[in-house]
């Protein structure tokens, strides 16, 4: 008689969806107030550093390499402004609301127009929409052929590559500061605030240090945080495979799952971009702060399984191509 072994068949994990997913992220959305107030304050006291090594005139070289140590730390302090305004860190502190207030206004980020953009970015994130508030606009292949020639011109020119990688000017300078203040000047005197005040710094580091201390001072270090930055955020949200829907079939957690990338890099890359990378992570809790975004990814297999991109250039370029959405397709596709 041959004697037969039990076998178990274990059943498959049930993946949580939904309101459950994200009821299930909130054990994640609880800062360590030291480590919050230690990446601040290390981060602002590199920056500071970094930017004194720009001063250095006896050669370009070091002044080059201070200059893209000073972007990359604007890029990483960035990430932790917008993480206090989401109330993921430092919450309730008068010191952190300060020092946020005055980087904002430094970075050409004020809070009033950067925290009520994203906001809306965040409640409306994959939404098929010509507007773009807090993101880049996205339209489908049959509304785009709807579009008059004007319309057409505008709407591919905010999705110009010259347009994102020029964020510091198209973004951060025009659309934050210049055009907020036109439609409300009243609701947005910070960005006359910040507009006033990096011209008068861009024009004392000028009349005391020249040209060469306007660019690697002042000028490069902006142009490399607000062009990396702004790419960052195109790469998050338009990249293949992204899915896009209209309004009536839309839901927060899909658009965070399936419309958010996961931007695969490297551990330097990660440290100096606060982990935004993880930014699907993020989407399904914006109250994670950035220090846990990786740890969220690793524990809840619902995250681990996400679209992927990454910095190399075949992957820019890859992203850069996407211009509408196909709905019979599925996916966004170039013209």
């Amino acid at each position: 008689m041959i004697a037969y072994q039990d076998t178990v068949v274990e059943e498959p994990v049930k993946l949580l969806t939904g309101k459950e997913l994200i009821l299930a992220s909130k054990q994640y959305a609880v800062e360590d107030r030291r480590k919050s107030w230690f990446y601040t304050l290390s981060t602002l006291v590199f920056l500071v550093v970094a930017f004194l090594g720009t001063t250095i005139d006896f050669h370009w070289a070091p002044q080059l390499f201070f200059s893209v140590i000073s972007g990359l730390l604007i890029v990483k302090l960035f990430v932790i402004y917008h993480d206090y305004l989401h109330g993921a860190i430092l919450r309730n502190s008068k010191a952190a609301d300060w020092i946020m207030t005055l980087f904002g206004i430094f970075v050409l980020a004020p809070k009033t127009i950067w925290k009520r953009t994203h906001d809306h970015h965040h409640h409306n994130n994959s939404k098929l929409s010509s507007g773009g508030i807090g993101s880049y606009p996205l339209v489908s292949k049959e509304k785009f052929h709807r579009l008059s020639s004007k319309q057409r011109f505008a709407y591919l020119a905010a999705r110009h590559p010259l347009t994102i990688f020029s964020g510091y000017i198209t973004l951060f300078i025009f659309d934050f500061n210049v055009s907020s203040l036109i439609k409300s000047p009243k609701n947005h005197w910070d960005s006359l605030v910040a507009l006033l005040i990096h011209f008068a710094v861009a024009g004392l580091i000028f009349y005391f240090g020249g040209l060469s201390a306007l660019f690697f001072s002042w000028l490069l270090p902006f142009i490399l945080a607000h062009g990396l930055g702004s790419y960052l955020f195109y790469a998050q949200h338009n990249f293949p495979g992204a899915t896009f829907a209209e309004n009536r079939d839309w839901d927060y957690a899909n658009a965070a799952i399936q419309s958010t990338s996961f931007l695969v890099m490297n551990p330097v890359m990660d440290w100096f971009t606060g982990n935004i990378g993880y930014h699907h992570v993020h989407h399904i809790n914006h109250r994670i702060p950035f220090y846990r975004l990786k740890e969220a990814m690793e524990e809840m297999p619902e995250l681990q399984s996400p679209v992927t991109t990454t910095l190399h250039p075949r992957d820019v370029i890859a992203c850069l191509k996407l211009k509408v959405w196909d709905p019979a397709k599925g996916e966004m596709v170039g013209l």
